[in-house]
């Protein structure tokens, strides 16, 4: 049997460079693609959106869609206009001149303009049973999620102070809380006064699986003990995400201490001109809708910025 050659797409100059296939991105390369602008999107087909079964809280899908779905759906879609993918992990990238080299596994790319949107990815335990549930009955946001736990019993699975505030957070919306400090790592004082106040019990011992049933239900966890803990939902809160920010830290552009990019609130333009970041990686609420518009508000700003460009061929801020 011969092996299908991977795509690859040699250097080319692009008007638009796109990093990561995600929410953001694939909102942005539409746009772009829409305005008549060539754009290549390098993806590897992973990260936050991919785990998440299903979005509840975006609108014209009242019964959720999966980001998967949306993935494959905003694809199609850029792809009515021209946009171009390739499967590629993009490790290095510098300025060369007016232009932007991307180096990616497989290739290497050149582009005028460069859209970040590489997101960031929660970092949790490999539990038999969790992926599965993750974003259908098992959640990581609470403005995007804590609607779902109503009045139902929910256990929250975490670490030290972050499952711990992830705890306290739930509590409006639900009286039947257990918080399972799955790494046991210390929890400050305060946190565990408020804790006791709030009634809300915790157990420090590690989690074995997560019990589910086919259908990506959450029914609780077993302890490593052998314990079962019955409950209706669950999320997640062990700190340490990855912030995928690499390449803007490569390029010069300024991040906050937690690695974020800075970007101007009007443009999503980075301290870098012509260096855009939108979606996770940049400093808000991290929500699925919030991507989507700064996707699109980043790529109306790419626009301006490379007609410009037509008419003056120096690098050009907005």
């Amino acid at each position: 049997m011969k092996r299908k050659r991977k795509e690859r797409v040699k250097t080319a100059e692009f008007d638009c460079m796109i990093v990561g296939g995600g929410i953001a991105g694939l909102q942005a390369a539409i746009q772009i693609g829409r305005y008549g602008h060539s754009a290549l999107v390098a993806d590897m087909g992973s990260g936050r959106s991919v785990l998440c079964r299903s979005y509840h809280n975006v609108l014209g899908w009242p019964d959720g869609i999966s980001g998967s779905e949306l993935r494959r759906l905003g694809r199609i879609q850029a792809e009515r206009t021209g946009i171009r993918f390739v499967k590629d992990e993009i490790v290095g990238a510098e300025r060369r001149g007016d232009l932007f080299v991307l180096r990616g596994r497989d290739g290497a790319y050149e582009a005028k303009t460069v859209l970040l949107a590489t997101g960031i990815m929660d970092r949790f335990p490999d539990l038999p049973g969790l992926v599965p549930c993750l974003g259908k009955t098992v959640y990581v946001c609470p403005d995007c999620d804590g609607h779902e736990i109503r009045n139902r019993k929910t256990i929250v699975m975490g670490s030290g102070d972050v499952g711990a505030s992830m705890a306290l957070t739930l509590a409006e919306r639900t009286d039947e809380l257990l918080y399972v400090n799955h790494e046991r790592k210390p929890i400050a004082a305060e946190l565990s006064g408020r804790l006791r106040e709030k009634g809300i019990v915790v157990l420090a011992e590690p989690i074995r699986e997560v019990l589910e049933e086919d259908d990506g239900s959450f029914q609780g966890i077993r302890l490593a003990s052998g314990g079962d803990i019955w409950a209706d939902r669950g999320f997640i809160a062990f700190g340490g995400n990855e912030v995928r920010s690499s390449l803007a830290e490569q390029l010069g552009a300024e991040r906050h201490e937690n690695g974020h990019i800075m970007t101007d609130a009007r443009t999503k333009m980075t301290t870098v001109p012509n260096l855009w970041a939108a979606g996770d990686i940049g400093v808000h609420s991290e929500q699925v809708t919030i991507a989507m518009g700064e996707g699109s508000q980043a790529a109306i700003w790419i626009h301006k910025t490379l007609n410009r460009m037509s008419k003056q061929p120096a690098s050009i801020g907005v």
